[in-house]
């Protein structure tokens, strides 16, 4: 499955698709914190995140804080959907005005915008077919097969006893199940997911994740910092289309 090529007015950076960035600034977005890191920079940045963060504040800070790095393009990772290069939903832990503002006029360089989960998704991605859960405060979730990324959001699908998946697998369900029978829930999860999407990789990333024990065979653990690794994919190595991101390693 290979993406088509798209105009570049598809794209939120209004730049083609095909033009590799080699200095990338990846802004991660989490309701707590902000983080920051630029190619060639070794320690993650960070701006206080939260209920009262806006788009506008969040431009302002990110510029404040790395303006001794030098980039000349941007990837953030958006905690919500994503669809085209454009948020979709305002965001559930922050201010709103998000979905509407303008993030190249405001940054005065090409953007990227791709949900959060998936932007981890890209940088954990190794071969095949692979699923990534991403177990937060919610759930993030994308599929890659044979270096095409597509975000998913089964977060909020119903999953059993009138509860969702997120309901199960997230920060809530754990506090209100504890932490064995919630790990129990995700691996019942993972195991039906992976049969579906016929999945020869699990990577289960986010916050949570460090609490899972005894991983199941063709289960590993990802990283929040692959995040960063995800968004200096997203300008070096892929094209980004319709929120298909085709990655390097694919033929």
């Amino acid at each position: 499955m290979t993406p088509k090529k798209a105009s570049p007015s598809a794209h939120s950076s209004n730049a083609s698709p095909a033009t590799k960035k080699h200095n990338v600034l990846t802004i991660d977005i989490g309701g707590t914190n902000v983080k920051l890191l630029a190619t060639g920079q070794k320690e993650v940045r960070k701006i206080p995140s939260g209920p009262s963060l806006t788009a506008s504040a969040m431009a302002k800070q990110v510029k404040s804080t790395v303006k001794d790095w030098n980039f000349d393009a941007i990837s953030i990772g958006y905690p919500g959907p994503v669809v085209q290069g454009r948020p979709l939903r305002e965001p559930h832990n922050l201010a709103p005005g998000w979905v509407k503002f303008d993030y190249r006029k405001a940054f005065g360089k090409p953007v990227k915008i791709i949900n959060d989960a998936a932007m981890q998704a890209l940088g954990s991605y190794k071969k095949g077919r692979m699923l990534f859960l991403g177990l937060g405060t919610g759930l993030g979730s994308s599929m890659i097969v044979d270096g095409v990324l597509q975000p998913m959001e089964l977060a909020h699908l119903p999953c059993k006893k009138g509860r969702s998946y997120e309901d199960y697998l997230g920060k809530a369900g754990m506090e209100r199940m504890g932490r064995k029978k919630w790990q129990k829930n995700v691996f019942e999860v993972v195991e039906q997911l992976r049969q579906a999407m016929q999945a020869d990789d699990v990577v289960l990333g986010g916050g949570n994740a460090k609490k899972l024990t005894d991983l199941p065979d063709g289960v590993r653990l990802g990283d929040n910092s692959n995040a960063f690794i995800g968004g200096f994919r997203m300008w070096q190595d892929e094209t980004v289309h319709h929120g298909l991101v085709k990655t390097a390693g694919a033929k």
